[in-house]
């Protein structure tokens, strides 16, 4: 159905992946390969969904990843994410290419936001943007480091997909194909990075962003004194070092497979990370989840929490609000299935059980 709604340009943008799109594949594959074996005669006809994170009760051990220019698959779909936030005391997160600034994103999602960071150029801007979501009363900082460089995406290149936009014959074209995206994205003002709307505030997209080290780490937990986690590992030795310099959390994620096609799925290393850095320590995972049965699949395999992407914009392009909620009810029913037939009560505490035990 969003296939039909957006134009080609806008689709592509937020299905696409690096490269022959080869990652984004095997992250289903790796899924997929994940099998979790019944368990029978428990009674659990009473389950419960909800977990925590950072110690904070959530209704559901799913949040929202970041996603850059969300108002792309339709006109507010950025604030109806985070009233879903809200909704369900779940984290959304806020992209720093968000398409609404960061402090209307965490009024709305009345305090469920984490702030997601690019560290980009010499950081002078990026410390900027730490400390304006500190001042917006941010508690979680996640740091996304997985993009040393921006991942060359072939579908983005063929339809000259930039920000801003730059509207040429072919873009006019397919837009002219989807008058009701059109129409309404027209009415409503054209999408841009809105956290660099403010004077001494901005962003190339493109830009290089590959000067952080470990340094730039630690000067970013010496100047952030809430909650902090890092995005984008897939090396056990990584997160073992995170871990040791402060680091509050890992989330493991390839980016959907949209920066390096030849990653690994995050679902093939995070029982090793679950080893590795005990049965305390969070681990998040994203990248490629899809259904409640994959949910449950990250959970068992070692994850404590869950972050979705593609998924939700798709639900919002197919029917707006009322079809982002619906798949998310779909997502609850799917998972709480899953949990009875592994004959599952509740989650808490199961992050630390390997499936092979499930």
């Amino acid at each position: 159905m969003a296939k039909r709604r957006l134009p080609r340009m806008i689709f592509d943008y937020i299905d696409g992946a690096a490269g022959d799109e080869a990652g984004a594949l095997r992250n289903r594959r790796a899924l997929d390969a994940v099998t979790l074996t019944p368990r029978i005669l428990r009674d659990v006809s009473k389950r419960s969904l909800s977990t925590e994170v950072f110690g904070s009760e959530a209704g559901v051990p799913f949040g929202i990843a970041p996603m850059g220019m969300c108002n792309l698959s339709a006109p507010g779909a950025d604030l109806m994410l985070a009233r879903l936030a809200s909704k369900y005391k779940v984290p959304l997160g806020v992209s720093t290419v968000a398409s609404t600034p960061m402090e209307e994103m965490i009024e709305t999602a009345e305090g469920h936001a984490w702030f997601q960071l690019y560290f980009s150029g010499d950081g002078e801007g990026t410390f900027r943007l730490v400390d304006r979501a500190k001042a917006a009363a941010y508690q979680t900082l996640v740091l996304t480091v997985d993009v040393p460089e921006v991942g060359r995406r072939p579908r983005e290149l063929r339809h000259g997909f930039k920000m801003p936009f730059r509207i040429g014959p072919r873009q006019f074209v397919d837009f002219a194909l989807h008058p009701s995206w059109s129409l309404r994205t027209l009415r409503a003002g054209r999408p841009d990075m809105a956290n660099f709307r403010k004077d001494g505030f901005d962003f190339d997209r493109t830009e290089s962003r590959a000067k952080a080290t470990w340094d730039t780490l630690s000067e970013l937990r010496e100047r952030w004194h809430g909650k902090l986690v890092v995005k984008g590992v897939l090396d056990d030795q990584d997160a073992i070092w995170l871990k040791e310099r402060g680091v509050d959390a890992v989330q493991v994620s390839n980016h959907g497979a949209r920066q390096f096609d030849c990653a690994p799925s995050p679902i093939e290393v995070v029982p090793k990370f679950r080893s590795e850095l005990g049965v305390d320590y969070p681990i998040f995972l994203d990248s490629g989840i899809r259904s409640g049965s994959d949910i449950l699949r990250a959970i068992v395999s070692g994850a404590d929490f869950v972050f979705i992407g593609r998924i939700l914009q798709f639900a919002i392009a197919a029917n707006g609000e009322a079809g982002l909620l619906q798949l998310w009810k779909v997502l609850e029913e799917e998972l709480s299935i899953a949990m009875a037939m592994l004959g599952l009560a509740g989650l808490k505490g199961v992050g630390t059980v390997r499936r092979n035990r499930s």
